[in-house]
């Protein structure tokens, strides 16, 4: 399957802007402001609303008539009929005033030609709001968030565009699942070097970010997204304790303060980069120029145990730091392993029989591999 380029992958970035992803749950299908919009789209009588905090859009306001009532999307639809723009509050479940003139400074640029969409960029540029410009004859609806323009798509367009972003997804955690299963079969053996610990890092953080994408998708659908919704919690299963136990397992210091800014990090850091081995060993400690292929590691062993059921995360911890990495772990005797501070000899028995497991589960793929 090939790789998604640097150029696409900072595309699919630009399209998380959380202030969007805010308006879109907003206006989402099988909601009662998304009803309204519809009924107007329907009517083809056009609209402008505005969607945010009455103090920081008033100054804005001229004429109109000031109503103060619970919004329906019935209400909407009928004060949508007169010339005006409609205010509602930032909760939308009140309409403040309807056929409203907004006033907002002319100087400012706007690279719109028609008035209401003039006007409503204007209005995200100068407010915090939501500003809805709903077109009179094209049927099309423009969402302004602070200057950034989103037309909303029909829904069987968007729907299509999840169920792409989900194969593409599912198709990038089976290649995750094949080298997380080489890296547990070279742990095992002793023989793995940092290049495989950064394919499953890599690899780990693309499928977080196209699980991004697919999200955002679920958000402009709202009640019609449940089924890829639970479709894509089912994919995600594990990805992100996976991550976090890898980065403990082979980052040069292991503390809490260093996984939190290693993920930090990772999550800003440009997608051309996540692409670069180097720039992932930097980011876990090592010297840039490190030849990835040549440099052998050994895990502390946070992510195999971490597999283990029924073992908490702070015995995992305690073993780790007590023996040393998960080849000490794989060489002590059973009593060294039950004298460890919360181990005892039942759960040492009970990972002995979980590591012997995850063995034998290794020794079966590569069987199958073969």
């Amino acid at each position: 399957m090939p790789d998604l380029s640097g150029d696409e992958l900072q595309e699919l970035s630009e399209r998380q802007d959380p202030r969007l992803l805010r308006a879109l749950d907003v206006v989402a299908p099988g909601g009662a402001l998304r009803e309204g919009i519809d009924n107007i789209v329907h009517s083809r009588t056009g609209g402008l609303l505005v969607v945010g905090d009455l103090d920081d859009i008033s100054h804005l306001l001229s004429g109109g008539i000031k109503l103060d009532v619970d919004y329906t999307p019935a209400m909407l639809y009928q004060v949508a009929k007169m010339d005006g723009a409609i205010v509602l509050n930032g909760e939308a479940t009140k309409i403040a005033w309807a056929n409203v003139q907004l006033m907002p400074d002319p100087t400012i640029l706007s690279s719109e030609t028609g008035t209401r969409h003039r006007t409503a960029e204007r209005v995200s540029k100068q407010t915090t709001a939501l500003v809805i410009a709903i077109s009179q004859r094209r049927d099309v609806v423009s969402l302004y968030v602070e200057g950034t323009k989103y037309i909303l798509q029909d829904i069987p367009a968007v729907l299509a565009k999840a169920n792409q972003g989900l194969a593409t997804l599912e198709k990038y955690r089976q290649r995750l699942d094949q080298v997380s299963a080489r890296l547990t079969q070279l742990e095992f053996d002793g023989g793995a070097v940092l290049h495989d610990a950064l394919s499953v890092l890599q690899r780990a953080e693309l499928v977080t970010r196209m699980a991004v994408e697919v999200e955002r998708y679920i958000v402009e659908l709202g009640t019609e997204g449940r089924l890829i919704e639970m479709q894509l919690e089912e994919t995600m299963v594990g990805v992100a304790a996976d991550k976090t136990a890898l980065i403990r397992d082979y980052s040069v210091e292991d503390s809490e303060g260093n996984l939190t800014a290693v993920l930090q990090a990772l999550g800003r850091m440009p997608h051309q980069d996540v692409l670069d081995f180097g720039r992932l060993a930097e980011l876990l400690g090592y010297d840039r120029k490190v030849n990835t292929l040549d440099f052998p590691v050994g895990p502390r062993g946070y992510r195999v145990l971490g597999r283990i059921p029924r073992i908490p995360k702070l015995v995992v911890q305690k073993i780790t730091h007590e023996l040393g990495g998960l080849e000490e772990v794989l060489a002590t005797s059973d009593s060294d392993l039950a004298a460890v501070d919360g181990v005892g000899a039942q759960r040492a028995k009970d990972i002995r029989e979980g590591l012997r497991r995850l063995q034998e589960v290794d020794l079966v793929d590569r069987y199958l591999q073969s």
